[in-house]
């Protein structure tokens, strides 16, 4: 596949949509307001709105820079901005490769609880605001082994169908239609829980920090999910900013990325703590927190059926756009290294990623006493692809950034060849990519890998 023959995205607001589409999904919706509970509420948004701006954030951009340099898959990049005797940067995109497939093990079974919660909220089977009924209907579902791997299967079926149809006529086309829809939604659902008694609790418990619970373990998280989040590490950025168009502007466009993604972490934590604290529900509940309190939102208002299914549709609909880029990770690099068709390399990935979830789906039921270094598969596969690849990942782009390509290429390609003028933001980019980020970074990696 030649450069002149290769897809992409056919327009600006394609551009960010797609990548929104990359960056926003089950972490908004399920992630963020599980740690955000678990950890101190508005100390730890706070923290984690400073990773983003410090690391994630400029991190977002160098990666987005160097696929649109190459105009290639995450390996293949390294191999054309790199010098050519450096052509070890490549176990960049190797690493990529690996962390989409191993992400996906477990995430398209999370995605896979939301398309059941759909059928759920139809048959009225999780209309209370009981949340020990709710919780008990959440374990209900994650310890069927059979129907965790069917929904898995899935949501794996439908992804890989939209991969099949490329970047402009898949990825592009569903993201665009599917975003905006998310977001009105989601501002209904916000109106609705802040008129619920004890909506303030929420809020305050959101937007008042307490200092006091800003623990080193608390900052670690906050900048591992920045990772998590912005999809930085594992290959999606470098591959889709390979699809972006000559005269984008990157730093613009992956700054409105950002605060369009924290924005709907924001509505979300806005619909689900004040009903967290209205319905008596606990607000470290941990990974099941969305599964009983959106369930709980919407049995108390009229319509509640419709609203909660229209919710949890749309909440399958945010995890795509994230599928959707880790997909497109190893199926670049199979069609444009190993020549294969889109079909079969996305085949081949799906019979991959259906392999690997097995064991992750199982976790809650016939594996469950299944453990390698004290953990199930789900918790192992989360655990190498979030505290290992991505943040290494992560380091080494830093290291290429800053110390091999240099500020001088910087600058030629978030400048867009001296047509944005944007110098001062490109020199600041810099220097957190060469200093900040790689340090901040190492001490996430070496707290993840229990060095302390």
């Amino acid at each position: 596949m030649t450069q002149s023959t290769r897809d992409g995205f056919t327009s600006t607001f394609g551009v960010l949509v797609a990548t929104l589409g990359s960056a926003v999904g089950l972490g908004n919706i399920w992630k963020f307001p599980y740690l955000t509970g678990a950890n101190g509420g508005a100390g730890f948004l706070l923290v984690y709105l400073l990773a983003t701006l410090m690391v994630g954030l400029p991190l977002m951009m160098v990666e987005t820079m160097l696929g649109r340099a190459a105009r290639a898959n995450a390996v293949t990049t390294f191999e054309r901005v790199a010098p050519p005797s450096q052509s070890a940067w490549k176990v960049i995109g190797w690493m990529g490769f690996a962390a989409a497939l191993l992400i996906m093990s477990f995430y398209s079974g999370v995605a896979g609880w939301v398309y059941a919660y759909i059928f759920k909220a139809l048959s009225g089977e999780i209309a209370t605001i009981d949340p020990k009924i709710a919780g008990a209907a959440f374990g209900k579902l994650v310890s069927n082994p059979v129907a965790s791997l069917l929904w898995q299967w899935l949501v794996l079926g439908i992804t890989g169908g939209i991969i099949m149809l490329g970047v402009s006529k898949g990825i592009e086309a569903v993201t665009r239609r599917l975003m905006p829809l998310l977001f009105v939604l989601l501002l209904i659902l916000c109106v609705r829980s802040l008129t619920l008694p004890g909506a303030m609790e929420g809020l305050k418990f959101l937007f008042t920090p307490d200092f006091s619970k800003i623990t080193s373990e608390v900052v670690l998280t906050a900048l591992g999910l920045a990772f998590f989040k912005l999809s930085i590490g594992m290959g999606c950025m470098l591959t889709y900013g390979s699809y972006f168009r000559g005269d984008q502007n990157i730093p613009l466009t992956t700054t409105r990325v950002m605060l369009a993604d924290l924005s709907v972490s924001l509505l979300a934590g806005i619909a689900i703590f004040p009903a967290v604290f209205a319905f008596g529900f606990a607000p470290a509940a941990g990974p099941s927190l969305v599964f009983m309190t959106i369930p709980a939102v919407f049995t108390s208002m009229p319509g509640g059926t419709l609203f909660m299914t229209l919710f949890f549709i749309l909440t399958a609909v945010a995890s795509v756009g994230a599928i959707l880029s880790l997909l497109e990770v190893p199926v670049a690099i199979l069609t444009e290294r190993y020549k294969l068709t889109r079909k079969h390399a996305a085949l081949y990935t799906i019979a991959a990623i259906l392999l690997l979830g097995i064991p992750a789906s199982l976790s809650n039921s016939l594996m469950a006493d299944i453990k390698l270094f004290g953990m199930t598969a789900f918790d192992l596969f989360d655990f190498l692809s979030s505290n290992v690849l991505l943040p290494l990942g992560g380091i080494l782009i830093c290291l290429f950034v800053g110390w091999v390509y240099g500020l001088p290429e910087v600058e030629k390609q978030l400048g867009n060849h001296g047509e944005l003028q944007n110098s001062p933001l490109v020199k600041a980019v810099f220097f957190l990519v060469r200093f900040v980020a790689p340090l901040s970074i190492a001490v996430v990696l070496l707290h993840g890998l229990k060095v302390f």
